[in-house]
């Protein structure tokens, strides 16, 4: 029985992380995404609660406010670690929510964890890719570049954290680094 459990930024990698290491594994992969999202991405038409998040608070606010959002999902994040470790089952779960802090208490023999961060050039390529950034109006330009700020200052906090915590971090810029993960994880 193994979890491995990958962390990181906003678009940092992680899904095409897990997805690749699903394909080479077989193994049930879950994303912090779909068990609460927070408020979520100003992209392809946010609604308007979504809108003002990002057009009235400051990158520094909706950071803090997203840091509280995965605070509040971490008894959730136990409570899947901990039954999946009993259950003696094999679980990939990748996601922002999965802290360098809280991994730190969950790694273990059995629980495996990793934080990918990106350059800012990447994230932000990423991002506008994504939202095709380049064919969307000014106001929802600056609402993608707010949600990219937010994102950036995420990427920096937590892999500061990572390092702190001792945590295992690698960049997500290329496939190669998929397949070393996997091969590290498994040596």
């Amino acid at each position: 029985m193994t979890v491995i459990l990958i962390g990181g930024s906003s678009h940092a990698g992680k899904s095409s992380l897990a997805k690749h290491m699903t394909d080479k594994r077989g193994w049930p992969l879950q994303s912090t995404d779909a068990l609460a999202r927070h408020p979520g991405r100003p992209w392809p038409e946010p609604r308007a609660e979504i809108a003002e998040f990002y057009s009235r608070l400051s990158p520094g606010t909706t950071h803090w406010l997203l840091l509280a959002h995965h605070e509040n999902m971490r008894p959730m994040l136990d409570e899947l670690i901990g039954e999946t470790v009993l259950r003696n089952k094999n679980l990939l779960l990748e996601g922002s929510a999965l802290r360098p802090e809280y991994m730190a208490d969950w790694a273990s023999a059995t629980v495996h964890c990793v934080f990918l961060h990106a350059d800012p050039a990447h994230i932000i390529e990423r991002i506008h890719a994504g939202s095709r950034y380049h064919e969307q109006s000014p106001s929802q330009r600056a609402l993608i570049d707010a949600f990219a700020a937010r994102s950036l200052l995420d990427n920096d906090a937590a892999l500061e954290s990572a390092r702190a915590h001792g945590i295992r971090t690698s960049s997500a810029a290329t496939e190669d680094t998929a397949a070393g993960l996997l091969a590290g994880l498994f040596d």
